[in-house]
């Protein structure tokens, strides 16, 4: 019998691998933090190497950590960081440049021209998206422009492009299978969601050759076999089951399966997905339309708001700011002085996303008096995730016309009650926080289930589910109104503010 998936998440700054049983408990993982790299102001990258050795390690570690054969092993899910653009020799392999990371801005000038000679409506249209370097298609473009001879090597056949999880699948697959899934192809801004083709008219824009694109496949399939796992016995393969992107497997770890389910993902930067089943819904107020998930031969759709900065703010306090030495220790900072005070802290550091996406904004702070404390600042900077957050669902509620009770929580930042507590009372909402902390990678793990019958169906995995905790609103309306008019006096002031 077949016991148990592997589940590779590879993330913005960290790269694991978890290992479940049948019951979608996770018997083992093991991590490895990757390095970011920022050459100039506004550029994000990452190694692609690294990536790929990341992932061998860690996937290694958790089959050797884990005691079980091998060949209990039915099948591998891959989950990624998206829009995170790789381009690469298709003969060697070797990156023709740094992988450059969602986060990075340093396309905006080739987005910029588009949106100025009138092409926004036409991508929205097309890919649910707007202009912005925060996808794929304009990094693609600027690697042409800024590594000589790519482009030229490209329109011969000779480069391929993917988002992470397709230059995993080719490297683990030793060539075989150049693919990627439509959650990952719907965030390039080159993939018609309609007719979940590559579109020609897009990829011309950017002039990128369609042949270096990959093939696109449902997120839950066998798309080749991993037979660059170990070197001594080619038994030892594992089939790679399932692909989607971070915050899609995400919302399906999480059991959004219903119309109208919607979660929040607090990690690097915060994601809200709300499942729309197999409605395209098109927005004008900053919201996304992306593919939830291909699977059975259907597709469903979501919508999507995105936040730069989430989880990275608390990051930044700890190495930047170095006002504490880990992560966890900003919690204890928040219950010996809960509250701001009035601070509220603006965390612009790569642009504004949802609603706003505000490219040129950076972060502010303001209310600093003669008594603001430590953790006051602190405070302010865990409490900004939350204004975030209620931005993006202000704007779904608004899209969708779905009052939204109910919010499931994941991801590192979500382990943070001070933040959990602060963010039902300034939605009024409901916040149920999973039982697996993992959710993304067991997510992964349980679109490569069904796709080699581990589990029958999205009934059967719904069972499974358990819940950690659930916070409920304390906060008076005429407070919780209050503070928001200051957070949004404190945006707009930002957004003013240009260097």
């Amino acid at each position: 019998m077949k016991n148990y998936i592997l589940a590779l998440d590879q993330g913005t700054t960290s790269t694991r691998a978890i290992i479940f049983d049948k019951q979608a408990k996770p018997i083992t993982q093991s991590s490895m933090e990757l390095r970011i790299q920022t050459p100039q102001n506004g550029w994000v990258e990452v190694n692609p190497l690294e990536i790929w050795e990341t992932s061998m390690a860690v996937i290694k570690d958790a089959i050797n950590d884990a005691e079980v054969p091998y060949d209990e092993i039915a099948a591998m899910g891959i989950t990624n960081q998206r829009e995170t653009t790789i381009l690469w020799d298709k003969v060697s392999g070797k990156p023709v440049y740094n992988g450059i990371v969602w986060q990075s801005r340093q396309s905006q000038e080739i987005c910029e021209n588009l949106i100025k000679k009138g092409y926004t409506k036409l991508f929205q249209e097309k890919t649910g998206l707007y202009i912005n370097p925060y996808f794929s298609a304009s990094k693609i473009k600027w690697i042409f422009d800024h590594v000589p001879g790519v482009y030229e090597k490209a329109a011969r056949g000779e480069v391929l492009f993917g988002t992470v999880d397709s230059y995993l699948i080719w490297k683990l697959t030793n060539g075989e299978s150049h693919v990627t899934d439509y959650t990952n192809a719907s965030r390039t801004l080159l993939f018609n969601i309609h007719t979940l083709e590559w579109d020609q008219e897009l990829l011309d824009l950017f002039s990128i050759p369609k042949a270096m694109m990959p093939t696109v496949t449902s997120s839950s399939e066998v798309v080749g076999v991993a037979t660059k796992l170990w070197e001594v016995d080619e038994g030892l393969n594992i089939p790679i089951a399932a692909i989607a992107g971070d915050q899609q497997a995400s919302l399906f770890g999480q059991c959004c399966f219903d119309l109208g389910d919607v979660k929040n993902t607090y990690g690097t930067g915060c994601f809200m997905l709300m499942n729309t089943k197999d409605k395209i819904v098109t927005t004008d107020n900053g919201l996304l339309t992306t593919i939830a998930w291909g699977l059975n031969g259907a597709v469903e759709y979501a919508l999507e708001g995105s936040v730069f900065v989430g989880g990275s703010a608390v990051q930044w306090l700890r190495d930047g700011m170095r006002l504490f030495e880990k992560s966890k220790d900003c919690e204890i900072y928040s219950s010996r002085m809960p509250g701001s005070d009035g601070v509220y802290m603006v965390p612009a550091f790569v642009g504004l996303g949802t609603p706003y996406w505000d490219n040129d904004a950076r972060g502010a702070v303001f209310g600093i008096t003669r008594a603001t404390r430590k953790e006051h600042f602190i405070n302010a900077t865990v409490e900004s995730i939350a204004y975030q957050s209620k931005d993006v669902m202000e704007a779904m509620i608004e899209s969708s016309g779905i009052h939204i009770h109910s919010l499931a929580v994941d991801g590192g930042a979500c382990v943070n009650d001070y933040l959990m507590q602060f963010q039902a009372d300034i939605l009024d909402c409901k916040i149920v926080r999973s039982a697996c902390a993992e959710t993304t990678a067991l997510g992964a793990a349980y679109l490569a289930g069904l796709a080699v019958k581990m589990w029958k169906n999205k009934a059967e995995i719904k069972k499974l589910h358990d819940i950690n905790a659930i916070f409920i609103s304390n906060m008076t309306v005429a407070k919780r109104e209050q503070l928001y008019r200051g957070w949004k006096k404190a945006v707009e002031a930002t957004r003013v503010f240009k260097v």
